[in-house]
Formats: structure tokens, C-alpha cells, sequence
């Protein structure tokens, strides 16, 4: 059974900083590409990163990239975004996903991907 865990959201003021964390099991890690998406009240769900499976290959979108940073230990079967310079905007749950692919590029359309993880809260206010 694919499961998707997330973690380490929490309330942080603009500025700061935090580490989500995506603990997958059930399904042969590398082999997944994994996509990071982010769902506030009354906006659509958006994808913000990814990362491909054994190359990792990273995709940012532009409100994210110099600030965000997606890797992955595939001897852990984790996923992990680093946020950094957080801004009242990024405030949403956020979710992991994973799609099978051996694709060397990944996207970060919600479409694209098979398993979700259930989220994890970011609050950034002062």
C-alpha cells in the first residue's frame, strides 16, 4: 500500500524558515518522482516543486525558486523542502505526491501524479 506522510509545518513568522518532510513507503522509491503542492483557502491547488527519482532532477516554480529547495534520500524513501525567506503568501497545506515514471524531468502539475499524502500545515504570520 503506497502511503505518503508529511511533516514539519508549522506557524513561523515572515522570514523564517522550515523543513517539510514526505516519508513514503509501499512502493519502490526511486522509482517515483515526487512533486510538492501547496492548497490555501480559495485558490486553486498549486504545485511549487519536484524532484525526479534516481537523478534528481529539480523544477521550482517562479514564486518559489531562490527560496525553496527540494532533495531526497532514497536510502530513507524521504522527500524534503526546505523554505526559507517565508512570506505570509506561502501559507497553505502542503502536500506531497508521487507518480511512477522514469523520466528524467518532472513536473509540477497536480495531474501528473497518483499518490497524495494527506498534508501538513504552514502558517506564516506575524
Amino acid at each position: 500500500q503506497v502511503q505518503l506522510v508529511e511533516s514539519g509545518g508549522d506557524l513561523v513568522q515572515p522570514g523564517g524558515s522550515l523543513r517539510l518532510s514526505c516519508a513514503a513507503s509501499g512502493f519502490t522509491f526511486p522509482y517515483y518522482n515526487v512533486g510538492w503542492f501547496r492548497e490555501a483557502p480559495g485558490k486553486e491547488r498549486e504545485g511549487v516543486s519536484c524532484i525526479t527519482g534516481r537523478d534528481g532532477n529539480t523544477d521550482y516554480v517562479d514564486s518559489v525558486a531562490g527560496r525553496f529547495t527540494v532533495s531526497r534520500d532514497n536510502a530513507k524513501n524521504m522527500v524534503y523542502l526546505q523554505i526559507n525567506g517565508l512570506r505570509p503568501e506561502d501559507s497553505g497545506v502542503y502536500r506531497c505526491a508521487a507518480r511512477t515514471t522514469t523520466a528524467t524531468t518532472c513536473s509540477v502539475q497536480p495531474y501528473e501524479y497518483d499518490h497524495w499524502g494527506q498534508g501538513t500545515r504552514v502558517t506564516v504570520s506575524s
